[in-house]
């Protein structure tokens, strides 16, 4: 029975919430990409609106793609540039604690504004404060994974979550096996990452997906003054 959890958990799950992110995230920008928004309050309590969000986009945007390399980066590569296994570890902690905390204080003053502020709260869907809490848990569990990754400083676990991760993504069985004997903190980590893929294209979130890359190749506006016309 164990088996079949861990299985269903750590080797079925993931194909599910990472189907839903993507379709989900396909079918909403067909079908509402110009009605999704961050849903911005601005307007109400703008101090701290601007040190929360500059704290947790910063953080977050480091967390998510050291999570990204980290973890499918091959093993052979940076091995083969010169970093072991156990200073990539290293790196891993140290930058990631510095990261995620700042993140975490800038998503504890965004929740609080959410929570605590009558007029903010009103303005404020159930989702909105359910992806925020979902997020702060999630940060969380990440920072209280760091003294177990110190009592393992030979870095077998990182490369236990490494293995996990491209068995997934390359579509290769026996992913959940790698997991086996793992602390709880980051198979606990792993899921609620996981949940979080699968109410991604359901939150504000999806503006995630308007970042203005293409603004860096567009063309640029002619403008003519009033009454201007063509010679």
């Amino acid at each position: 029975m164990r088996s079949f959890i861990e299985q269903a958990v750590f080797g079925i799950f993931p194909y599910v919430a990472l189907t839903v992110f993507l379709v989900g995230s396909l079918i909403r920008f067909d079908r509402e990409q110009y009605g999704w928004r961050s849903g911005s309050s601005q307007l109400l309590r703008a101090r701290q609106l601007r040190w929360g969000s500059n704290l947790f986009h910063i953080g977050i945007l480091f967390l998510l793609f050291g999570h990204l390399f980290g973890l499918l980066t091959p093993h052979s590569v940076y091995t083969g540039l010169g970093l072991s296994v156990p200073d990539k570890q290293m790196l891993a902690i140290v930058s990631g604690g510095i990261f995620g905390v700042l993140c975490f204080i800038g998503l504890t003053m965004l929740l609080h504004r959410r929570l605590f502020d009558p007029r903010i709260r009103k303005t404020s869907s159930s989702m909105d404060i359910a992806i925020l809490a979902l997020l702060w848990l999630q940060l969380v569990l990440g920072l209280v994974t760091i003294p177990y990754s110190l009592d393992h400083p030979d870095g077998e676990v990182m490369l236990k979550l490494a293995d996990w991760a491209q068995h997934i993504v390359t579509f290769q069985g026996g992913a959940a096996s790698f997991l086996e004997g793992v602390a709880w903190p980051y198979r606990a980590h792993l899921v609620l990452g996981m949940v979080i893929f699968l109410v991604f294209p359901f939150s504000r979130l999806v503006h995630i997906w308007s970042a203005p890359v293409w603004y860096v190749f567009r063309r640029y506006q002619v403008v003519r003054r009033r009454g201007a016309g063509v010679a």
